[in-house]
Protein backbone atom coordinates (compact mmCIF):
# COMPACT_ATOMS: atom_id res chain seq x y z
CA UNK A 1 0.00 0.00 0.00
CA UNK A 2 1.08 3.24 -1.19
CA UNK A 3 1.19 6.18 2.10
CA UNK A 4 -1.90 7.90 1.22
CA UNK A 5 -3.82 4.45 1.40
CA UNK A 6 -1.96 3.62 5.02
CA UNK A 7 -3.28 7.26 6.18
CA UNK A 8 -6.85 6.72 4.53
CA UNK A 9 -7.04 2.94 6.42
CA UNK A 10 -5.87 4.59 9.77
CA UNK A 11 -7.82 7.43 9.44
CA UNK A 12 -10.89 4.94 9.24
CA UNK A 13 -9.89 3.00 11.85
CA UNK A 14 -9.13 5.84 14.28
CA UNK A 15 -12.47 7.42 13.41
CA UNK A 16 -14.57 3.91 13.86
CA UNK A 17 -12.65 3.70 17.53
CA UNK A 18 -13.85 7.27 18.48
CA UNK A 19 -17.49 6.87 17.22
CA UNK A 20 -17.38 3.19 18.98
CA UNK A 21 -16.87 5.44 22.44
CA UNK A 22 -20.73 6.66 21.96
CA UNK A 23 -21.48 3.23 22.59
CA UNK A 24 -19.08 2.69 25.38
CA UNK A 25 -20.26 6.10 26.69
CA UNK A 26 -23.88 6.69 26.13
CA UNK A 27 -23.27 10.40 28.81
CA UNK A 28 -21.65 11.74 25.40
CA UNK A 29 -24.72 10.66 23.69
CA UNK A 30 -26.63 12.30 25.86
CA UNK A 31 -24.82 15.54 26.00
CA UNK A 32 -25.17 15.64 22.13
CA UNK A 33 -29.10 14.84 21.95
CA UNK A 34 -29.98 16.94 24.97
CA UNK A 35 -27.61 20.19 24.55
CA UNK A 36 -29.31 21.37 20.97
CA UNK A 37 -32.64 20.32 22.42
CA UNK A 38 -31.57 22.97 25.18
CA UNK A 39 -30.22 25.77 22.62
CA UNK A 40 -33.14 25.89 20.91
CA UNK A 41 -36.05 25.95 23.37
CA UNK A 42 -34.36 28.46 25.65
CA UNK A 43 -33.33 31.19 22.84
CA UNK A 44 -36.21 30.87 21.38
CA UNK A 45 -38.92 31.12 24.50
CA UNK A 46 -36.81 33.49 26.24
CA UNK A 47 -35.51 35.99 23.37
CA UNK A 48 -38.51 34.61 20.80
CA UNK A 49 -41.04 37.45 22.24
CA UNK A 50 -38.46 39.65 23.34
CA UNK A 51 -36.33 40.88 20.22
CA UNK A 52 -37.92 42.09 17.00
CA UNK A 53 -37.40 41.34 13.41
CA UNK A 54 -38.90 43.56 11.24
CA UNK A 55 -39.88 41.55 8.32
CA UNK A 56 -39.35 37.66 9.94
CA UNK A 57 -40.57 35.70 13.45
CA UNK A 58 -37.40 35.90 15.42
CA UNK A 59 -37.76 32.09 15.96
CA UNK A 60 -36.78 31.66 11.85
CA UNK A 61 -33.90 34.42 12.18
CA UNK A 62 -32.41 32.35 15.00
CA UNK A 63 -31.86 28.94 14.62
CA UNK A 64 -29.36 29.58 11.81
CA UNK A 65 -27.36 31.44 14.94
CA UNK A 66 -28.09 28.50 16.82
CA UNK A 67 -27.21 25.97 14.42
CA UNK A 68 -24.07 28.23 14.15
CA UNK A 69 -22.70 28.09 18.06
CA UNK A 70 -23.70 24.39 18.05
CA UNK A 71 -21.83 23.41 15.45
CA UNK A 72 -18.60 25.59 16.97
CA UNK A 73 -18.66 24.10 19.99
CA UNK A 74 -19.29 20.81 19.19
CA UNK A 75 -15.71 21.21 17.43
CA UNK A 76 -14.33 20.99 20.77
CA UNK A 77 -15.24 17.34 21.24
CA UNK A 78 -11.94 17.43 19.35
CA UNK A 79 -9.48 19.47 21.56
CA UNK A 80 -11.04 17.46 24.73
CA UNK A 81 -10.85 13.88 23.19
CA UNK A 82 -7.36 14.18 22.54
CA UNK A 83 -6.47 15.93 25.60
CA UNK A 84 -8.76 13.03 27.42
CA UNK A 85 -6.24 10.58 25.20
CA UNK A 86 -3.00 12.44 26.11
CA UNK A 87 -3.81 12.14 29.86
CA UNK A 88 -4.67 8.52 29.28
CA UNK A 89 -1.59 7.71 27.42
CA UNK A 90 -3.52 6.30 24.33
CA UNK A 91 -1.35 8.85 22.19
CA UNK A 92 1.93 7.47 23.55
CA UNK A 93 0.36 4.12 22.24
CA UNK A 94 -0.37 5.59 18.68
CA UNK A 95 3.04 6.91 18.38
CA UNK A 96 4.56 3.80 19.30
CA UNK A 97 2.85 2.02 16.55
CA UNK A 98 3.71 1.66 12.75
CA UNK A 99 1.08 4.27 11.21
CA UNK A 100 0.27 7.51 9.39
CA UNK A 101 1.53 10.36 11.84
CA UNK A 102 -1.51 12.59 10.24
CA UNK A 103 -4.28 9.42 11.03
CA UNK A 104 -4.89 10.38 14.85
CA UNK A 105 -5.61 13.94 14.24
CA UNK A 106 -7.12 13.27 10.86
CA UNK A 107 -9.34 10.63 12.48
CA UNK A 108 -10.62 12.83 15.18
CA UNK A 109 -11.84 15.95 13.24
CA UNK A 110 -13.84 12.98 10.61
CA UNK A 111 -15.11 11.18 13.69
CA UNK A 112 -16.44 14.60 15.35
CA UNK A 113 -18.26 15.14 12.12
CA UNK A 114 -20.76 12.72 13.10
CA UNK A 115 -21.27 14.28 16.27
CA UNK A 116 -22.03 17.62 14.74
CA UNK A 117 -24.02 16.00 12.11
CA UNK A 118 -26.42 14.26 14.89
CA UNK A 119 -27.00 17.51 16.41
CA UNK A 120 -27.97 19.33 13.70
CA UNK A 121 -30.65 17.05 13.57
CA UNK A 122 -31.94 17.05 16.38
CA UNK A 123 -32.17 20.73 16.42
CA UNK A 124 -33.64 20.90 12.95
CA UNK A 125 -36.18 18.74 14.41
CA UNK A 126 -36.93 21.02 17.47
CA UNK A 127 -36.55 24.29 15.77
CA UNK A 128 -39.71 23.36 12.81
CA UNK A 129 -41.20 21.93 16.40
CA UNK A 130 -40.84 25.72 17.49
CA UNK A 131 -42.11 27.13 14.45
CA UNK A 132 -38.95 27.33 11.99
CA UNK A 133 -39.54 26.88 8.74
CA UNK A 134 -36.89 26.15 5.49
CA UNK A 135 -38.64 28.67 2.39
CA UNK A 136 -36.26 27.38 -0.21
CA UNK A 137 -35.95 23.59 -1.94
CA UNK A 138 -34.57 20.86 -0.86
CA UNK A 139 -31.10 20.76 -2.34
CA UNK A 140 -30.04 24.47 -1.05
CA UNK A 141 -31.00 23.03 2.54
CA UNK A 142 -28.92 20.39 2.34
CA UNK A 143 -26.26 22.97 1.29
CA UNK A 144 -26.93 24.59 4.06
CA UNK A 145 -26.32 21.93 6.15
CA UNK A 146 -22.87 20.94 4.37
CA UNK A 147 -21.74 24.37 4.74
CA UNK A 148 -22.53 24.05 9.04
CA UNK A 149 -20.41 20.67 8.94
CA UNK A 150 -17.65 22.42 6.68
CA UNK A 151 -17.42 25.05 9.19
CA UNK A 152 -17.10 22.55 12.12
CA UNK A 153 -14.36 20.41 10.51
CA UNK A 154 -12.02 23.20 9.81
CA UNK A 155 -12.59 24.70 13.59
CA UNK A 156 -11.83 20.74 14.58
CA UNK A 157 -8.52 21.90 13.45
CA UNK A 158 -7.99 24.49 15.71
CA UNK A 159 -9.24 22.22 18.47
CA UNK A 160 -7.11 19.91 17.65
CA UNK A 161 -4.03 22.40 17.89
CA UNK A 162 -5.43 23.74 21.24
CA UNK A 163 -5.81 19.65 22.42
CA UNK A 164 -2.31 18.80 21.42
CA UNK A 165 -1.12 21.67 23.17
CA UNK A 166 -3.02 22.09 26.25
CA UNK A 167 -3.25 18.39 27.50
CA UNK A 168 -5.84 18.73 30.38
CA UNK A 169 -9.29 18.43 29.60
CA UNK A 170 -10.57 20.90 32.45
CA UNK A 171 -8.04 23.39 30.99
CA UNK A 172 -8.92 23.00 27.22
CA UNK A 173 -12.64 23.11 28.14
CA UNK A 174 -12.24 26.43 29.98
CA UNK A 175 -9.74 27.72 27.63
CA UNK A 176 -12.12 26.71 24.69
CA UNK A 177 -15.11 28.39 26.43
CA UNK A 178 -13.83 31.79 26.98
CA UNK A 179 -12.24 32.26 23.58
CA UNK A 180 -16.03 30.83 21.55
CA UNK A 181 -18.24 32.16 23.57
CA UNK A 182 -17.97 35.70 23.12
CA UNK A 183 -17.40 34.75 19.47
CA UNK A 184 -20.64 33.52 19.30
CA UNK A 185 -22.22 36.57 20.62
CA UNK A 186 -19.91 39.18 19.12
CA UNK A 187 -21.76 38.39 15.57
CA UNK A 188 -25.24 38.08 13.91
CA UNK A 189 -26.14 35.42 15.52
CA UNK A 190 -28.94 36.16 17.89
CA UNK A 191 -29.05 39.72 16.78
CA UNK A 192 -28.94 41.86 13.49
CA UNK A 193 -25.12 43.08 13.27
CA UNK A 194 -26.55 46.74 12.60
CA UNK A 195 -27.81 46.57 16.21
CA UNK A 196 -23.90 46.52 17.61
CA UNK A 197 -22.57 49.43 18.44
CA UNK A 198 -19.15 50.49 16.79
CA UNK A 199 -16.54 48.90 16.41
CA UNK A 200 -18.14 45.33 17.64
CA UNK A 201 -20.72 46.29 14.70
CA UNK A 202 -17.37 46.35 12.09
CA UNK A 203 -16.17 43.46 14.01
CA UNK A 204 -19.44 41.74 13.84
CA UNK A 205 -19.36 41.94 9.75
CA UNK A 206 -16.03 40.78 9.05
CA UNK A 207 -16.27 37.89 11.36
CA UNK A 208 -16.49 34.15 9.89
CA UNK A 209 -18.72 33.37 12.33
CA UNK A 210 -21.71 36.06 11.27
CA UNK A 211 -20.86 35.08 7.55
CA UNK A 212 -21.38 31.58 7.85
CA UNK A 213 -24.73 32.33 9.61
CA UNK A 214 -25.60 34.55 7.12
CA UNK A 215 -24.89 32.11 4.56
CA UNK A 216 -27.24 29.41 6.51
CA UNK A 217 -29.96 32.24 6.64
CA UNK A 218 -30.04 32.37 2.66
CA UNK A 219 -29.46 29.29 2.20
CA UNK A 220 -32.54 27.93 4.37
CA UNK A 221 -34.42 31.47 2.97
CA UNK A 222 -34.85 33.11 6.24
CA UNK A 223 -33.74 36.66 5.29
CA UNK A 224 -35.91 39.08 6.61
CA UNK A 225 -38.05 40.32 3.95
CA UNK A 226 -36.93 44.14 2.41
CA UNK A 227 -33.70 43.26 4.42
CA UNK A 228 -31.31 46.31 3.53
CA UNK A 229 -28.03 45.73 1.72
CA UNK A 230 -25.79 44.27 3.89
CA UNK A 231 -23.23 46.63 5.30
CA UNK A 232 -19.71 44.67 4.19
CA UNK A 233 -18.19 42.86 1.12
CA UNK A 234 -18.09 39.61 3.68
CA UNK A 235 -22.08 39.76 4.50
CA UNK A 236 -22.89 40.46 0.58
CA UNK A 237 -20.33 37.25 -0.46
CA UNK A 238 -21.60 35.12 2.54
CA UNK A 239 -21.21 31.59 1.19
CA UNK A 240 -17.55 32.81 -0.93
CA UNK A 241 -16.23 34.44 2.42
CA UNK A 242 -17.02 31.23 4.70
CA UNK A 243 -15.34 28.80 1.94
CA UNK A 244 -12.22 31.19 1.96
CA UNK A 245 -12.23 30.87 5.74
CA UNK A 246 -12.76 27.44 5.81
CA UNK A 247 -9.83 26.30 3.59
CA UNK A 248 -7.18 28.77 4.54
CA UNK A 249 -8.04 27.37 8.50
CA UNK A 250 -7.57 24.07 7.42
CA UNK A 251 -5.08 25.04 5.41
CA UNK A 252 -3.32 26.46 8.54
CA UNK A 253 -4.20 24.31 11.44
CA UNK A 254 -3.70 20.88 9.64
CA UNK A 255 -0.66 21.24 9.26
CA UNK A 256 0.26 22.69 12.08
CA UNK A 257 -1.89 20.07 14.21
CA UNK A 258 0.43 17.08 12.44
CA UNK A 259 3.83 19.05 13.04
CA UNK A 260 2.73 19.19 16.83
CA UNK A 261 1.73 15.25 17.31
CA UNK A 262 5.30 14.69 15.34
CA UNK A 263 7.04 16.67 18.09
CA UNK A 264 5.02 15.06 20.60
CA UNK A 265 7.10 11.95 19.16
CA UNK A 266 10.73 13.10 18.98
CA UNK A 267 9.95 14.68 22.83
Amino acid sequence: MNSLAVAFADTTVIAKRNLIKIKRVPEILVFVLLSPIMFVLLFAFVFGNAIDIRGLNYREFLIAGVFTQTVMFGATFTAAGLAEDMQKGIISRFRALPMSRAAVLAGRTVSDIAYNLLSLVIMALTGLAVGWTIRTSFGEAIAGFALLLLFSYAISWVMASIGLAVPSVEVVNNAVFMVLFPLTFLANTFVPSNDLPGGLREFAEWSPVSTVTQAVRELFGNVPANAPEPPSWALDHAILYTLIWIAVIIAIFAPLSVRQYKRLQRA
